[in-house]
């Protein structure tokens, strides 16, 4: 369906990929793997023909439609939420125009036999028969199934596009070219802004509805349940795996182990041959020998290993001081702005030590419960903080709050203390800032996701006994985010994160806070059972409203 043939990308002197290849076919779904800064974003707006290859070309049938998602939006503001996402059938209205269009001109016209008349009476057939095969009964309901299933309320639907905040933004994007139905659907980083239940809702859709996928994400679950071929980004080149995530690091690991063999006796063979050289280059009557084995290795095509990132670091936070048993006790907490009540008569209990998620579709009040918690805002009810209780916070906005004018690696090294000053590097490294490069750039000229990455090192280093972790994993690759995992499996304090990572919430997390219908429900339970009950529920629900 859609050909890459030899792609390369040069920016200054330095080449992200040279001269790679390959398909994409029909009902493909393809995950783009491969270290942050190995090019999968620039290859995903090549194939969306947002910008061209140095060289090489792709290839696509004419009537291909490519949907492509994009990381970062510019959205225009001036219609309602339903409009909005509606205009994922301008096309058809367009194509409907132009073929009553062209029937008015047949009546009008006389000339029959001419082959101008003949070709436009193709031409209307052709569209018609397209259109007509297109069923555009059912479009507005299936703009409320897309709305709804990425989180939307009915009521938000006849809300203006500029009342949402950037994410709800790249939902109402989403939901316009999940409708379109296009051939390929290139996304980048679907999930960053979706909650858990909008995120299964996605997975559903692309698996079921879907045609074409070639996504790249960080959501381990995510890829493993939709695709089922892998291409990896690596040192300029490509591998492409016909299997889902996790078969491709097994694979992954076999190609290196024997990548490394091959090599291994290569070298062996090239300082045999070396020897050889060295030992008979003056001798008469082994000229002829010294030289062709000269020839061969001056021919010998060299095995590259690919280069794997061995930094296994393992991060531990400082032992936390001592909290008292109940680090945080709430009896009919609840919030309302004006008229609107976010969460009323919320009771829950935190002993010493527990691991907790608070969950639930973005607007339900997660975060403001973690302000009241933060005792940044007034609530109802009463709150408790138990004794000792030291808070280290983080959220989206703590990359506001770093001092500009330092670079990296002062801003670690300011709270660094004891033996993790010897592993600063390590550490920067594991967080995407290992050269020297990236650890002396000054806070003040690095991007929103760096200072995340920067804010989140520095609460690593901070003694603290209540951690609280808002939305921690959206700028992290997978590596990172299996070190920060373990680091808060080892933490001995007392965690809250809220989270639309299911992958990073299992094994991490032994109770589950549920936010929604202005309620908040405590399950006693891992994510992936909270996750089951949830279904479950959900479709105990449908059959009620069904019957």
């Amino acid at each position: 369906m859609i050909s890459v043939d030899g792609l390369t990308v040069e920016f200054g002197g330095t080449t992200l990929f040279s001269d790679i290849s390959f398909q994409i076919n029909e009902k493909d779904r393809i995950a783009l793997m491969g270290k942050n800064g190995a090019g999968k974003s620039t290859l995903l707006k090549i194939l969306a023909g947002v910008r061209p290859p140095t060289r090489g070309k792709v290839t696509a049938p004419k009537d291909c439609v490519v949907a492509y998602l994009p990381q970062h939006l510019m959205t225009e503001d001036g219609r309602t939420v339903f409009e909005e996402a509606s205009m994922a059938f301008a096309h058809l209205h367009e194509m409907e125009a132009e073929i009553e269009r062209m029937n008015a001109e047949l009546a009008t016209r006389t000339d029959y036999e001419s082959d101008d008349y003949m070709a436009l009476i193709e031409k209307v057939a052709t569209m018609s028969e397209k259109f007509y095969a297109i069923d555009m009964t059912h479009f507005e309901e299936d703009v409320e199934k897309a709305l709804l299933g990425l989180g939307f309320e009915r009521s938000d639907f006849s809300r203006p596009t500029s009342d949402f905040s950037g994410g709800w933004r790249m939902r109402i994007e989403l939901a316009k070219l999940l409708l379109q139905n296009p051939d390929v659907l290139l996304l980048d980083e679907p999930t960053n802004h979706l909650d858990i239940e909008s995120i299964q809702w996605l997975e559903d859709f692309l698996i079921n509805s879907a045609k074409a996928v070639v996504l790249i994400s960080h959501d381990r679950k995510f890829v493993d349940n939709i695709t089922t071929r892998t291409i990896e980004v690596t040192m300029g080149r490509i591998y492409d795996y016909k299997v889902n995530y996790s078969q491709y690091l097994v694979l992954r690991q076999e190609r290196r182990e024997q990548q490394m063999k091959q090599y291994e006796e290569q070298q062996k063979m090239i300082q045999e041959t070396k020897d050889f050289i060295e030992r008979f280059k003056g001798t008469y009557s082994k000229t002829l020998q010294v030289q062709s084995r000269v020839k061969m290795l001056e021919k010998l095509e060299l095995i590259e290993v690919d280069e794997e990132d061995t930094s296994a670091l393992r991060l531990k936070f400082p032992p936390s001081p001592r909290s008292g048993s109940y680090p945080v006790i709430m009896e009919g907490v609840g919030k309302t702005y004006g008229a609107h009540t976010v969460f009323k008569n919320a009771n829950l209990t935190i002993e010493r030590g527990d691991k907790v998620a608070f969950v639930g579709r973005n607007g339900e009040g997660k975060s403001t419960l973690v302000k009241c918690i933060m005792q940044e805002i007034e609530h109802e009810g009463t709150l408790t903080l138990g004794h000792n209780v030291q808070i280290g916070y983080f959220a989206q906005n703590q990359a506001s709050l770093l001092d500009e004018n330092l670079t990296v690696f002062q801003t670690i090294d300011d709270v660094a203390k004891g033996e993790i000053r010897n592993k600063i590097r390590d550490l920067l490294g594991a967080f995407m800032f290992g050269g020297p490069e990236e650890s002396m750039k000054k806070v003040k000229v690095l991007s929103g996701g760096e200072r995340t990455r920067l804010a989140m090192i520095k609460l690593l280093l901070e003694p603290v006994n209540l951690l609280i972790l808002d939305e921690p994993t959206n700028h992290l690759d997978m590596k990172t985010k299996d070190i920060l995992k373990q680091a808060l499996m080892d933490f001995d304090g007392t965690l809250i994160v809220v989270s639309h990572d299911r992958d990073f919430l299992d094994g991490l997390v032994t109770k589950v806070y549920e936010f929604g219908h202005q309620r908040v429900k405590e399950h006693l339970c891992g994510i992936y059972e909270f996750l089951e009950t949830k279904r479950m529920e959900n479709l105990q629900e449908l059959e009620k409203k069904q019957n």
